[in-house]
């Protein structure tokens, strides 16, 4: 849309004067925004037809539709490369009818990255498994045997070289070197995933994995995504990295604890210690704050599952989207659904093939 101009007259003189006028941006009919999936490709893939933004082959149907998965896609669940390599396909789809996919990162696309693998499931592993991953597996165990040795021994001096590399094979299962290589800020999926956003907003609203915490709601959020993408690169470690904080955007909960019940509350801390974090204003405070300063007018999130489904609150200022809907956490599939402007919850039946 070119530039609109309007007349302003001057009072000096009779001279008149053009005054360029900003167009307002074309308000979004359609967006879909999907919470953890957390490597259940079967839930995700009935949801992404249930809100028809894919045919039965599993391609981009969706129009103009802007899809935002607000992160997690990955870990627990044994399908999380298929997750990832729906998304990254779509987003290459998607823009051919005017559409767009937007995947966030979350915390666990973040541990993925910069190593921390505890959540990986055994079958993440073996779906990256190929004819060679024994040969590649041998290679690395040959290339750093002596210090794999050293460190072994430090933990027990009577392991024997046979015994540490047969222990050492069993945590390294086949498949995960390759996982690594992926992962890691070069690999594949690792580059992909340093490319995109940690937040983002659209239409006014505003989406995050975690929540914006009082320590963040007054970084823009061009500044967000730039601590994240770096501290990515760098496979950032310290406590206090934008990434790890406890109060950062991939792991805040202070927006949705006070509404989840306690069996909803995953037990994985943050990857790090961290000083504990002073009192925080109460949620209506925080919304407020958090809204004005984006120039939001809702804020919606994951991370924190609600097995009950779509939270709707505070107005529908805040709109928690993480519903379980992994298999590993028994939840209920769903979307939600922002039509011109208006919010919509939608849940998903599971089939009975995706059950097993």
């Amino acid at each position: 849309m070119g530039r609109l101009w309007t007349r302003r007259a001057c009072l000096m003189g009779t001279l008149a004067f053009a005054v360029p006028a900003v167009a307002a941006p074309t308000p979004l009919h359609r967006i879909v925004a999907v919470g953890d999936l957390h490597g259940d490709f079967a839930a995700w893939r009935e949801i992404a037809r249930a809100a028809q933004l894919v045919d039965s082959q599993g391609h981009w149907a969706g129009g103009d539709t802007v899809l935002v998965q607000t992160g997690d896609a990955v870990d627990r669940g044994p399908d999380s490369l298929k997750i990832i390599q729906d998304l990254m396909r779509l987003q290459h789809e998607a823009p051919t009818t005017k559409g767009r996919v937007i995947a966030l990162i979350g915390n666990h696309e973040a541990m993925n990255v910069t190593g921390d693998l505890r959540y990986v499931s055994a079958g993440d592993y073996a779906a990256f498994a190929d004819s060679a991953s024994e040969r590649r597996r041998e290679n690395v165990y040959e290339s750093n045997k002596k210090a794999l040795e050293m460190a072994y021994r430090q933990r027990n001096p009577q392991m024997s070289d046979d015994a540490i590399k047969q222990a050492w094979l069993q945590a390294t299962p086949l498949g995960s070197v390759e996982h690594r290589i992926a992962w890691g800020p070069r690999g594949t999926i690792g580059r992909w995933i340093v490319n995109n956003p940690a937040i983002v907003l659209l239409d006014g609203n505003l989406f995050v994995h975690g929540g914006i915490s009082p320590t963040y709601a007054r970084v823009p959020i061009s500044e967000i995504n730039q601590q994240v993408a770096d501290a990515l690169k760098t496979l950032g470690t310290d406590p206090q990295a934008i990434i790890n904080d406890p109060v950062g955007p991939l792991w805040y909960r202070g927006l949705a604890m006070p509404n989840a019940d306690a069996a909803d509350r995953p037990n994985a801390p943050p990857p790090a210690a961290a000083p504990p974090a002073p009192a925080e204003p109460p949620i209506e405070d925080q919304l407020r704050s958090v809204l004005a300063f984006f120039g939001a007018k809702r804020i919606v999130i994951g991370h924190t599952p609600v097995l009950s489904g779509i939270a709707m609150l505070y107005g529908e200022r805040l709109i928690q989207i993480d519903t379980g809907i992994s298999r590993v956490y028994g939840g209920q599939p769903s979307y939600l659904e922002i039509l011109d402007g208006t919010p919509i919850p939608h849940v998903v039946e599971r089939s009975q093939s995706s059950m097993k």
